[in-house]
């Protein structure tokens, strides 16, 4: 009977031990499993972090592309054929750049020429640049369009300064909108498992990449202005 009661004392504790070892070995294992995933998904935010800053930069250039088309459209005294970018006629129920329609030159200094690949344009043509309403009234002959830039006034080119710096302004307000919703994209990422260190980093490139397209801005008014006020 003492045998009998030392075996089956002897099985219990060794029931016993198993239990609690793979019991902790469990836990263990799952605080690994834990970390692991924690870490795993902390680096997935990091990849997603730095691909949002990518495209925060990028949004950010289209934003100084835009100011840039913008600012060739109000003119500094001398006629270019890009004076007419971004007006657009209808081409037979396209809307198309006039520059796809017909031949646009530089005549001279102060006159610009439309030339239309089909005559019947001509008053689509015209139609579109007056309501573009870039200050220049387009004269029609029946073949082609001129386009003559009359001598600045001093009063006129403060005008087209301040026409200038309300471009300027539009970018500015698209670029730290830009900045504010890449900011709340990097607060929820943090959320999903983003360190705080790591998102604070982030945050910092973000206004970093603001400062630098914001300087962009301000150094094309100011050569724009110097560009327009030359006389």
């Amino acid at each position: 009977n003492s045998f009998f009661h030392y075996r089956i004392s002897r099985s219990r504790l060794i029931n016993s031990f198993s239990s609690t070892f793979f019991d902790k070995l469990k836990n263990y294992l799952q605080v690994i499993v834990v970390f692991y995933s924690f870490a795993s998904n902390s680096n997935i935010m990091e990849v997603d972090t730095q691909k949002l800053l990518a495209d925060t930069e990028s949004a950010m250039k289209k934003a100084i592309s835009h100011l840039e088309t913008e600012l060739v459209k109000i003119r500094a005294g001398k006629a270019s054929p890009n004076m007419l970018d971004g007006i657009m006629v209808d081409y037979y129920g396209n809307p198309t750049a006039i520059n796809q329609v017909a031949n646009v030159s530089a005549l001279d200094a102060r006159t610009i020429s439309v030339q239309p690949w089909e005559k019947n344009m001509l008053q689509h043509i015209e139609r579109a640049i007056i309501a573009a309403n870039i200050g220049i009234n387009p004269q029609n002959d029946g073949n082609i369009i001129r386009l003559y830039l009359p001598p600045l006034t001093e009063e006129r080119r403060k005008e087209m300064v301040k026409r200038c710096n309300g471009e300027g302004e539009h970018a500015k307000i698209s670029i730290r909108s830009i900045r504010r919703d890449t900011i709340e994209h990097i607060k929820k990422f943090q959320k999903d498992g983003l360190s705080e260190d790591a998102a604070k980093d982030a945050e910092a490139d973000v206004q970093v990449i603001t400062d630098k397209f914001i300087s962009l801005v301000e150094k094309h008014l100011e050569a724009k202005e110097k560009e327009i006020m030359i006389v």
